[in-house]
Parts: structure tokens; C-alpha cells; sequence
């Protein structure tokens, strides 16, 4: 073994073993689509925690199989968020660090725990980003009008009149605008983003990114509904 590959892995060990004792949740980057986005460092880090927090216990399960890691998992969403915070933070006291993913991509976008990690924080222990895939970041890569500054609307409300008004509201920024929602949702925002912004107002849609039926295009709302009007699928849609 050369001399340069023994220092590189008892660095490697070393930082193995400062996190054993850094009592932090780990906020970690998931692929979001293709496996092979996994980082280096998050294999290492989802290795070495103690325990995986995830929004569904059945996505962090199918995560850990796939990386062939075995961890408790803890489920944290919307409906359990306040009550296992409190255990968490006992957990971190204890000795224990632990990992945040959601259920693709990286953490946080429109994901339960942001209230853990506000409470973590104010707790006096690490909250460490461990950065990989974003469809975000993906999605705005790609996108051939430069974004210089843009407004991240996340997900709109689910009841049309409502996701008209907010849509009306983001149009008075006059700035581009990235939605993301539910696969099933996509021509109807799509319809209504037609509405509001124009028919031939130019979008960038970004759909089952990194997976091998990737699909990006740019045009006019109307357009991509014409051409791909049954289209399904996880998406991120730009407004320029």
C-alpha cells in the first residue's frame, strides 16, 4: 500500500471516529433518482450514525437495502414531528449522532424536520449538511434561460382557486418562479400556470431527472401539454 493511500485512509478513519464523538445530526443528500448519485461521504456517514431518520419507514428501508447498510430507522413527518424531537434530542445527548434524509434528493425542500433541526441547533449540538443530488440544482443546470435570481414557490396549495391566487401573487415578483408537486398534479399546474402567466409564456420542465427516462424540455405550458398531455411524473417546473 503506498504511503499516500495508508495517510488517506487513516484520515478517513480518523474523521470515522470524530464523528462517534460529535454528538450532531447529519443532514444528509440522497440520490434522487439514479443510485449511482450516492456520495462518498454520505455512504460513509450513513455507515457510521447511529440511527436513520426518515419520513417514511419503508423508503429509508429500501435506501439502507440498496446501500447494503443495516440501521434503526426513525420515522419523522408531519403527523409525529413534535413527539419524537424530544427523543431525538436525548438520543444526541446520549453519545448518539444520527442522519436526516428525505425521501430522494436533498433534505428539507418542502420535506418534514425543519423544526428538528431549529430544535437540535437551539439545543447546542452540530447540525452538519452532507451535500449530494437536489433536483433543484439539477433542474436549474439544465435550464438553457440563465436564472440569476429566481423565487422557490415549493409546493402550491392543492385546491385550484387557491393555487391560482398564489400563483397570481408569485407573477407580481417578476422573477422566474420553480414549483415543484405531486406527479398527478402536473397538468393541472401546468393548465393553471397557462392561465396566469399566458399561453406562450416559456417554462422549463424537468421530469424523472437523473433516471433513464429523463425528459427536459422547454416551451410554452399549452405546448408541453399538447405534446405530453398524459405525462406522469416527479417534476420540477421552472416559470421563466
Amino acid at each position: 500500500m503506498s504511503n499516500y493511500r495508508r495517510k488517506q485512509d487513516e484520515a478517513d478513519n480518523d474523521k470515522i471516529r470524530t464523528m462517534k464523538t460529535a454528538n450532531a445530526l447529519y443532514i444528509v443528500a440522497t440520490p434522487i433518482g439514479n443510485p449511482d448519485d450516492i456520495t462518498l461521504r454520505a455512504l460513509k456517514t450513513l455507515e457510521s450514525v447511529d440511527a436513520l431518520i426518515c419520513e417514511e419507514f419503508r423508503n429509508g428501508s429500501r435506501l439502507l437495502k440498496k446501500l447494503g447498510i443495516e440501521k434503526e430507522i426513525i420515522p419523522l413527518n408531519e403527523h409525529n414531528e413534535a413527539g419524537q424531537i424530544e427523543a431525538i434530542l436525548i438520543r444526541l445527548a446520549q453519545g448518539q449522532n444520527l442522519a436526516l434524509v428525505s425521501d430522494c434528493g436533498t433534505p428539507l425542500f418542502s420535506d418534514p424536520g425543519t423544526e428538528l433541526v431549529a430544535m437540535v441547533s437551539s439545543a447546542g449540538f452540530s447540525v452538519v449538511p452532507v451535500p449530494g443530488a437536489s433536483s433543484l440544482m439539477a433542474a436549474i443546470s439544465v435550464t438553457p434561460i440563465p436564472l440569476k435570481k429566481f423565487i422557490f414557490g415549493g409546493f402550491l396549495s392543492r385546491v385550484p382557486a387557491e393555487r391560482n391566487a398564489e400563483l397570481k401573487k408569485l407573477k407580481m415578483h417578476h422573477l422566474p418562479v420553480i414549483l415543484m408537486d405531486t406527479p398527478y398534479r402536473l397538468v393541472s399546474l401546468l393548465t393553471d400556470v397557462s392561465k396566469v402567466f399566458g399561453k406562450g409564456h416559456t417554462v422549463t420542465l424537468a421530469c424523472n431527472l437523473t433516471q433513464p427516462n429523463e425528459l427536459i424540455l422547454t416551451a410554452s405550458c399549452d405546448e408541453i401539454i399538447r405534446k405530453n398531455g398524459g405525462l406522469k411524473a416527479e417534476f420540477i417546473l421552472i416559470i421563466h
